[in-house]
């Protein structure tokens, strides 16, 4: 069944109105910058209201949003990897300064600690235990079977983070 231009409108809206707030934490906790993760989440949105009617079942609007989210995190982490591969080459090595060593000193052990594991650890801690969802669901969104979610879980939290 098609749907038409304003039940997209009203279904992505109320799914915004409501889930909102939980994505951007996501997110954030993904890239680690407020701005960043409201920009990935907009975009979310935007390519879920594009893509409404082509949702096999509109149910699955939220799966929707969490996987574009996800990917536009991912996105993200590239190319900031292309940006900090290139940025020395051109304009020489940052000099530390006051911001710097805030924003250092700002971040918290657990961050460290998420951003140390490899992105799909990353990424299905994140979902279990920052937005509260279940071996199911986080399988669907992640494209990836409920074994390899709970094997990935198991890894992600046997890692022991280094010590300086």
């Amino acid at each position: 069944m098609r749907t038409g231009r304003g039940d997209a409108d009203v279904a992505v809206t109320a799914l915004f109105r409501e889930h909102h707030l939980e994505l951007v934490r996501l997110a954030l906790v993904m890239v680690g910058d407020l701005g960043t993760a409201e920009d990935v989440v907009q975009d979310a949105f935007e390519r879920l209201h594009r893509r409404w009617h082509r949702l096999r079942d509109p149910g699955s609007g939220l799966a929707y949003a969490r996987s574009a989210v996800l990917n536009g995190c991912r996105t993200v982490h590239r190319r900031s990897a292309v940006a900090r591969k290139y940025v020395p080459r051109l304009s020489g090595p940052l000099a530390p300064g006051p911001d710097t060593e805030t924003a250092l000193a700002e971040r918290g052990e657990m961050l460290m600690a998420l951003r140390a594991l490899p992105r799909r650890q990353r990424e299905v801690l994140v979902l279990r235990y920052y937005a509260d969802l279940d071996v199911a669901e986080i399988a669907g969104t992640l494209r990836i079977s409920p074994g390899a979610v709970r094997s990935t879980t198991s890894r992600g939290l046997a890692a022991r983070p280094a010590r300086p």
